[in-house]
């Protein structure tokens, strides 16, 4: 029976586990602090040691490796479209359900709420990302729920409460309510115009194709997500005004279930604990939201928030991928001392670390914009910088989860690893909610919609990049492709963007975090250093490696 015993396992450690994601975190506290938020620390620091702790990780675990099933029709045929989820998913749910943020932004107007909103997400974030699907497109239906104050009334307490009602009831049931989007369809993608389901009204007269009017939807979505959310907001075209918002619920008010026909669940390269689907509308039955003509217009305000998610939720897998790489790299050790204290992996770290701060600045910083919104230069950051943000932080979470993967070595592509998952998590992010050109076309309308509010966001970087002549220089190059003419500016949207994003969190870097950090960041991806290079292809000559290691995460 020991036959096969035939050595001794040492050098091998498992992922971090059992920590504080709050209270290891110095640039997360210090952006609760400068927005106000002190007082949600304690509940935050709670959060995070709950988080962080081994039993978190290991429902975090089963409900990514006990997928969705969907059961079409009960024993005796009867039509259901109900999706069973494993018991770790609901207990996930209740959890980030139980902090109270999905409403949190909404529900009162103390200030730092969406900072201390957009901690708790990042937080929720670095160790599962399914649950926070529901969760954002929750959050984001808020305020345009708001805007249709006889819906509103039906739907504001189950929308802020903290309960976790998981019943598959009507809407009239329910104590709490999720919400979720379906805008894609086969033949359009993220060409929302192309779509072509249709909404017909219910009856004539006066109440019909109005607001707040009954209809009746027919057609399809290719991505609907979350299918046994409690309702979902659908893009939908008219015969005769053009495409329009519907709020579609899973049941009807008279109780029977809605003809929303779950075709298939999804089979997903990650996000694999959460269900997404395809639908058939078979004459579902809906209440117009807004006007006839402005469903683009309506869920696409829903989309500025949801696309803040998207950097939240790359930021929170970049600083996991970075937090489990550090922590292993200083216990592994390889030719005669650990991994952390090599010269060429010591690159790759601080390379990591300078990231993840950098990712993390920038989203407390729209968060910041989210809330005020009241200048020029706060609507700037939220209009034409959250799709920027979107761009190249989820690009990033792509790029490093897989260099932090590396770490491990063959230890980190074995499925079952916390790194694994992280990995497979990352690209989501990129593309939902518009893909990378679509994010670079949308940056380049918002700044030809509002080029006085563009110029506003310009003027600020100035202040903020005043007296380092490298960031100046990076700068006037913006300020150069802005100037291309509009003919030729599409072609560069890439380049454009990517030079705005750096250019902006070399400056928050600069106004908020150590210089180790700012002076780190601007030597490494500023100018030259900055082209066509892999992780770690750094000069550490110009990076205090060790004082940003310290702080990325405390030994």
């Amino acid at each position: 029976m020991t036959a096969w015993r035939t050595h001794e396992v040492f050098n091998q450690f498992d992922e971090l586990a059992d920590f504080n994601l709050l209270g290891t975190d110095a640039a997360l506290g210090e952006a609760l602090e400068r927005a106000g938020a002190l007082w949600a620390r304690p509940q935050l620091s709670a959060y995070g040691q709950q988080l962080g702790a081994q039993e978190t990780w290991r429902l975090a675990e089963e409900a990514n490796r006990h997928t969705p099933t969907l059961h079409g029709f009960d024993p005796r045929g009867r039509r259901i479209d109900s999706v069973e989820f494993h018991p770790s998913w609901h207990a996930l749910m209740a959890l980030y359900r139980g902090q109270g943020l999905v409403a949190q932004p909404f529900r009162d107007a103390q200030p730092g709420r969406w900072a201390a909103w957009a901690a708790g997400f990042y937080l929720h974030g670095q160790v599962e990302q399914g649950t926070l699907c529901p969760a954002t497109m929750t959050t984001a239906s808020i305020p345009v729920l708001q805007k249709e104050p006889a819906l509103w009334a039906q739907l504001q307490a189950p929308l802020f409460s903290n309960d976790y009602d998981a019943r598959d009831v009507p809407l009239a049931q329910k104590h709490a309510i999720w919400l979720g989007m379906g805008m894609t369809e086969r033949q359009g993608g993220s060409d929302v115009r192309a779509n072509t389901t249709l909404a017909t009204p219910l009856r004539s007269g006066p109440g019909a194709g109005g607001r707040g009017g009954e209809y009746l939807l027919r057609g399809h979505k290719w991505f609907f997500s979350a299918p046994m959310c409690d309702a979902h907001l659908v893009v939908a075209r008219t015969a005769e005004g053009g495409h329009a918002c519907f709020f579609v619920p899973r049941w009807r008010p008279d109780g029977s279930k809605n003809a929303v026909i779950v075709q298939r669940l999804k089979d997903k390269v990650g996000n694999r604990s959460n269900a997404s689907s395809e639908v058939e509308f078979e004459d579902a039955w809906g209440i117009l939201m807004g006007e006839e003509g402005r469903g683009i217009p309506t869920i696409i305000e829903m989309a500025t928030t949801t696309r803040l998610n998207c950097v939240l939720g790359s930021a929170a897998i970049l600083r996991q991928a970075t937090v489990q790489a550090l922590a292993y790299a200083r216990q592994r050790q390889a030719f005669g001392r650990p991994l952390a204290e090599q010269p060429l992996m010591r690159a790759v770290l601080v390379d990591l670390a300078l990231e993840s701060e950098a990712a993390l600045v920038l989203a407390m910083r729209l968060a910041e914009a989210f809330e005020r919104d009241d200048s020029p230069v706060q609507r700037a950051w939220k209009r034409v910088m959250t799709p920027a943000a979107k761009f190249w932080v989820c690009k990033r979470a792509v790029e490093l989860t897989g260099e932090a993967m590396e770490v491990f070595g063959g230890n980190g592509y074995v499925d079952s690893s916390v790194m694994a998952r992280l990995f497979r998590e990352a690209p989501v992010n990129s593309i939902w909610e518009g893909s990378g050109n679509v994010m670079c076309l949308d940056v380049l309308r918002a700044i030809g919609r509002a080029p006085d509010a563009a110029m506003a966001l310009l003027a600020e970087l100035a202040e903020a990049a005043a007296g380092e002549p490298l960031l100046q220089a990076e700068l006037q190059a913006l300020r150069s492709l802005l100037a291309t003419p509009p003919e030729q500016r599409e072609a560069l949207g890439r380049v454009l963007v990517q030079r705005l994003v750096l250019v902006a969190q070399a400056c928050l870097l600069r106004r908020h975090a150590p210089a180790a950090v700012a002076d780190g960041f601007m030597a490494t991806r500023l100018g030259s250093a900055g082209a066509g290079r892999v992780v770690g292809a750094i000069d550490t000559r110009a990076v205090d490696v060790a004082a940003v290691l310290a702080r990325a995460f405390p030994a």
